[in-house]
């Protein structure tokens, strides 16, 4: 792996404490009201890549025993007929400047709303510019948010969403702490309400420690739902002899694959890689994941330890089956051992940054394709929860091009994106702001 240009963006520690220790942002220094504007010359750094009951699932234990279809190796990354990277500001313009709880998602239904996912259990709705008061849904009553990275932590519509109704939500359950996938339906009389009596169970992963439970869930362009798991939680991925990460037997630490459509509660999709719900593994805490919209590859924001956060990648063309590189590998340094590592079969990032600039977290978030700001296609833009930076990566052909594009002063806990493909920030604060070019 090639590092181009002297200038290394660095930093992490954990979304909601993802890592041991905990770090107090920067105090932002812009009212919610006001667009927060870029105010430094950007820095980046080019990066070559290399080449019935519902089941429940415990870390040691899938719902199916593997059986691999295929075998793990490194994915070379598909040459793009692209021109060279844009060069562009960002500002983010305030939507809703405060009145959300603990907000750790957004998304849409299809349509010009937005769905916001409150930590404490609640699914709100932003209509018109506007927060409406009333929840469309409200499980506070079985969400376990104490932990940092615990509570209801997203939403995924169905793709049939108009015709079906369907809705699934990741949350931590009371009151052991497990991670739960329900599904919910829409009321039949109110378009801005759920029906709270459609919650359906259909998958339950045990959790042996507070942390590290990603969740995130969204429907691939093939129509199955991906889940993002963590490690388990605790340091270095210390449950079991070569942790959760690399063991193929785990649930967690992985990206899982099922399908849920017109299912009681899932299916294993028949192409999976090792007969499994595993799609890839080798993840710490792959808090935020995207597709992207106009060609269907995959990108992976993984939380780091102590020392380096990634962007891990797969290519739309992917049958799966990716090592991703945790515990062996934090970055694209060696972890367990610290030297001399075996590299080989991993997949290996194609952007990170260290610590050591004072960040927190990564949280992953989006390639714009939206129509508002033709300069920004194609990027894909990420932050720190720690500091608020904003980068943007952007590729040319088999190089990577990592821009910080903003320091926000934001708590990121998450990107959204709507119907028309634009882009937004949540602040974990109350806020939520549109991405947009200046």
């Amino acid at each position: 792996m090639k590092i181009f240009n002297s200038i290394v963006l660095l930093m992490s520690v954990v979304i909601f404490s993802a890592c041991a220790a905990s770090a107090n942002p920067p105090a932002r220094t812009q009212a919610a009201t006001a667009t927060i504007s870029a105010t430094a010359t950007h820095a980046a750094t080019r990066i070559v890549t290399p080449t019935a009951q519902p089941p429940v699932a415990t870390p040691s234990q899938p719902a199916v025993s593997p059986t691999p279809t295929t075998e793990a190796t490194s994915v070379p990354r598909p040459l793009l007929e692209s021109t060279q990277p844009r060069t562009f500001q960002i500002a983010l313009t305030p939507i809703v400047p405060s009145g959300l709880t603990r907000p750790t998602y957004l998304t849409h239904a299809g349509d010009d709303r937005l769905f916001v996912v409150e930590q404490p259990g609640r699914l709100r709705i932003i209509q018109n510019g506007q927060l409406r008061d009333q929840p469309f849904l409200d499980i506070t009553a079985q969400v376990l948010s104490q932990g940092d990275e615990q509570g209801l932590l997203s939403v995924a519509f169905h793709p049939d969403y108009k015709a079906n109704g369907q809705f699934f939500i990741d949350y931590t359950r009371q009151p052991d702490g497990a991670t739960v996938i329900e599904r919910y339906t829409v009321s039949s009389d109110d378009p801005n309400r759920a029906d709270d009596q459609s919650g359906k169970v259909i998958l339950v992963i045990a959790q042996p420690e507070a942390n590290h439970n990603g969740g995130q869930l969204q429907f691939g362009p093939d129509g199955y739902l991906y889940i993002g798991m963590g490690d388990g939680g605790g340091q270095g991925d210390r449950h079991g002899s070569i942790g959760n990460g690399q063991n193929r037997n785990a649930l967690l630490g992985k990206l899982l694959r099922i399908d849920v459509t017109n299912q009681n509660t899932y299916a294993i999709p028949p192409d999976n890689p090792f007969g499994t719900e595993v799609w890839a593994y080798g993840l710490r805490n792959p808090w935020r994941f995207s597709f992207d919209r106009a060609t269907n590859d995959l990108y992976i924001a993984d939380v780091g330890q102590d020392t380096y956060e990634e962007v891990d990648f797969q290519p739309a063309a992917s049958k799966g089956g990716e090592n991703y590189g945790w515990r062996i590998m934090e970055g694209l340094h060696c972890y367990n051992p610290s030297q001399g590592c075996d590299q080989s079969g991993l997949v290996l990032p194609i952007a990170e940054y260290s610590h050591a600039v004072g960040g927190c977290a990564i949280t992953g978030g989006y390639v714009y394709r939206g129509l508002q700001y033709p300069v920004l296609d194609g990027a894909y833009f990420f932050g720190d929860y720690c500091t608020g930076y904003i980068w943007s990566l952007q590729r040319n052909r088999d190089q990577w091009l990592m821009t910080k594009q903003l320091e926000s002063g934001l708590h990121i806990s998450s990107f959204g994106e709507d119907v028309n493909g634009e882009v937004y920030v949540v602040d974990l604060d109350g806020a939520v702001y549109q991405l947009v070019a200046q």
